[in-house]
């Protein structure tokens, strides 16, 4: 990739079983992990990270399977789950020189950040999601009709093989559609960051694909395991949405209440894209998250 976070240091950070994670690392004080979404890279928290160095160690790897990290041929479930990505995160921080740490995700990093807070409760001291449910609510609202905006999960979700084909043969279509729709501002995504996405999803198509089979298979039953067992996130939590819920059908704040001992739900007025057109509105809330 051509792009970097201004003032930030590069590096590799081994996880498990020899991956190694494209790590941006600037800043000092209290450390801070934030994990971006699809089909983006780590830059999506350039602004937002760039805020939060002035006060905080900010860490942005990107995911296994996306950006510049390594992309693990094999895409059995356990390689790409939300699980093995929370314990990358955890493995990332350790590795840096920090044993807790606040961690904030936007869409599939957010599911990432989800499981790492209620598998690592003692590495994770606050949380943040950004628009995004946990995986088994996410397909428990996807019904009738309105499931439509979630075509690309159920496509995703098919045995290997069709989809990887039908994605690969018209990658920068499939992936510039959601950069597209999912945006209100065109503008905070230029021109070169926008190429970057396109050409990191590109190079990655097998792994997001293993990444989004897992959301529906793996990661539901750990969802499963977690509801049934009682279990919640006892950090602070905060989750920052759209107001997309009512549309189709369903109490965001409801749903996510149902995980949390402590949340403060909230919705923000901008695009799915919020850490890049709202900057300023979720640093803010990523600073009086960690204030609580």
């Amino acid at each position: 990739m051509t792009q970097s976070i201004p003032g930030f240091d590069y590096q590799r950070v081994a996880v498990a079983d020899g991956v190694e994670l494209n790590v941006a690392v600037g800043g000092s004080g209290s450390p801070v992990v934030l994990l971006h979404g699809f089909p983006e890279t780590h830059l999506m928290w350039r602004h937002v990270a760039e805020d939060l160095a002035a006060d905080h160690t900010v860490i942005c790897p990107d995911l296994r399977g996306y950006g510049d990290s390594d992309k693990p041929a094999e895409t059995g479930p356990d390689v790409y789950s939300k699980r093995t990505m929370a314990a990358d995160t955890v493995a990332v921080a350790r590795a840096l020189g920090h044993e807790r740490f606040a961690l904030a995700g936007h869409d599939r990093g957010a599911l990432v950040a989800f499981r790492a807070g209620m598998e690592h409760p003692d590495a994770v001291t606050h949380l943040a999601c950004l628009d995004v449910l946990p995986t088994l609510d996410m397909w428990e609202a996807l019904r009738g009709v309105q499931a439509a905006v979630g075509f690309h999960l159920y496509l995703m979700a098919q045995p290997p093989g069709l989809a990887e084909q039908m994605i690969q043969n018209s990658s920068d279509a499939f992936f510039s559609y959601f950069l597209d729709i999912w945006t209100k501002d065109p503008k905070a995504i230029p021109p070169a960051v926008r190429q970057v996405y396109l050409d990191a999803s590109r190079n990655a198509v097998p792994s997001i694909v293993a990444d989004y089979r897992a959301s529906a298979g793996i990661d539901i039953e750990h969802d499963r395991d977690d509801r049934a067992a009682g279990r919640k996130l006892t950090m602070p939590l905060s989750v920052l949405q759209q107001d997309w819920g009512a549309a189709l059908g369903y109490e965001a704040a409801a749903l996510w209440g149902a995980w949390a001992e402590d949340l403060d739900h909230s919705t923000v007025s901008c695009g799915h894209f919020m850490a890049e057109e709202a900057p300023e509105t979720i640093a803010k809330a990523l600073r009086d998250l960690i204030a609580r």
